[in-house]
């Protein structure tokens, strides 16, 4: 197998590892295969969006959602260091409220696996980071919601020892108790 999964604290958030071919050269791996994803994660997704950003020490992104048109979404860091976060916002799940934070980095060439129903976001921790992520849906800007990186109610251990730099929508997000929710 060219991939190995890794539950996480949140059943359905997991990672997965691809097999690293490396000599003098370089390395080489799949960075996604949707048959082994299919067969070793969850079948029947499909990705129809690609995303790229590039950020600098301390940016925060997060944490995104949205209500109608929700997203799965696999991420990356293909540069640098981030702490990737999910939180599950499905009232009816009995980890509604919980969070589940993950290293990825250029060189541990991991991904995450975020279904729809969570809020993602991450933190870098590197002088800078370039992160990937193939969505499950479109960008639907009039759906799209913003839960607080720092709610007390959720409690994210952030490994930061710095205030992070925010977007003004991440600034403005809403606490869990106040928030827009999946069913």
């Amino acid at each position: 197998m060219a991939i190995s999964v890794t539950a996480t604290t949140l059943p359905e958030v997991v990672i997965v590892e691809p097999k690293v071919f490396g000599d003098a050269r370089g390395f080489f791996f799949e960075s996604f295969n949707a048959r082994e994803f299919a067969a070793q994660v969850v079948p029947g997704v499909e990705f129809v969006q690609d995303n790229h950003s590039r950020s600098v020490r301390g940016v925060l992104r997060g944490m995104h959602y949205q209500i109608e048109h929700a997203q799965g979404k696999l991420v990356r860091a293909v540069e640098g260091d981030v702490f990737d976060v999910a939180v599950d916002l499905r009232r009816s799940s009995p980890n509604f409220g919980k969070w589940v934070g993950v290293h990825l980095s250029a060189e541990n060439h991991r991904s995450l696996w975020v279904p729809p129903g969570f809020a993602h976001g991450f933190v870098v921790l590197s002088e800078s980071a370039q992160f990937l992520y193939k969505t499950t849906d479109y960008w639907h800007p009039e759906f799209e919601r913003c839960l607080a990186w720092d709610d007390p109610q959720i409690g994210i251990d952030w490994p930061i020892d710095f205030q992070p730099i925010l977007a003004g929508k991440d600034a403005m997000g809403c606490r869990l108790a106040d928030a827009q929710l999946y069913a």
